[in-house]
């Protein structure tokens, strides 16, 4: 940093002495302001955009679930997917089954 500060005084004592204040448009920073005009368009450009994408995402949604969907049939139940060999210390049912009283 201490070089930039260096450097930066010796350009103006090379170019005319830092007594001497610059008044030239040509070299007076302007940060862009002119660039505020063309953000605001391209803020609204992607607003529109979102709005666009937003609907276009509802309407495909309401489309595709608007559609009916394949029932599979249940598959048969086996015997052997249920196999106890020890109780259950709530009892003889599972835990979230359906509770036969016998």
């Amino acid at each position: 940093m201490a070089s930039a500060i260096v450097r930066s005084g010796l350009r103006s004592a090379i170019r005319g002495g830092a007594s001497t204040p610059r008044s030239s448009s040509a070299s007076k920073r302007t940060f862009a302001s002119h660039v505020h005009h063309d953000e605001a368009a391209e803020a609204s450009k992607w607003e529109k955009i979102t709005y666009a994408g937003i609907a276009t995402c509802s309407i495909l949604a309401v489309i595709n679930l608007s559609k009916g969907h394949p029932h599979h049939e249940e598959p048969p139940s086996y015997p052997y997917l249920h196999i106890r060999n020890k109780e259950f210390p709530w009892g003889p049912d599972g835990l979230f089954e359906v509770k036969e009283h016998h």
